[in-house]
């Protein structure tokens, strides 16, 4: 039996990170986990707190380990900003005798901008602000990834990943 395959999606708010783990965690198949999700569902009414990231990242990881120790496939869709928190999710695939591949999604930052004023019906309350913020406090990926530019049509980012990781589950 194939091991499970850990897809930690990485970088800046409004990516569009969440549209590419969509579109893997479907096509794998695999269970998907959202950091946004799983906050709002820890707390309903987000300060977006240290210990509120800590308890959105605990849990998050948590749902990870529950599905590939059970031979799942696992898509985790955060910022996943530094790289202890990484590292953490680097240690559980490997608890979990799982394979892990970073993916770290980029984007220019005009479209961001665009597509984060354009943003509704999101789960997410990132906005320009908050992405530079982040984009201040993201520590470099220092471990091989793969890298997913989103700057372009959703076509051309399907083609990437079709290319880049949804080949992991068929070798």
């Amino acid at each position: 039996m194939a091991r499970p395959t850990l897809i930690v999606y990485c970088g800046l708010p409004g990516v569009g990170k969440s549209v590419a783990s969509a579109y893997t965690a479907s096509n794998l198949p695999a269970e998907r986990y959202r950091s946004d999700e799983v906050r709002k569902q820890l707390f309903p009414d987000p300060e977006y707190t240290s210990a509120e990231t800590q308890a959105t990242y605990d849990e998050l990881l948590e749902r990870a380990r529950a599905d590939l120790e059970a031979g799942s496939n696992v898509v985790l869709d955060a910022t996943f900003r530094t790289t202890r928190l990484r590292e953490r999710a680097a240690t559980l695939a490997d608890d979990a005798g799982a394979d892990v591949v970073f993916t770290r999604v980029t984007c220019d930052a005009d479209v961001v901008e665009t597509r984060l004023e354009e943003r509704t019906n999101s789960v997410s309350d990132a906005d320009l602000r908050v992405y530079n913020l982040v984009k201040e406090s993201f520590e470099p990926l220092e471990r091989d990834h793969v890298v997913i530019d989103n700057s372009g049509s959703l076509e051309e980012t399907y083609r990437q990943i079709d290319r880049s990781l949804l080949p992991l589950q068929r070798q």
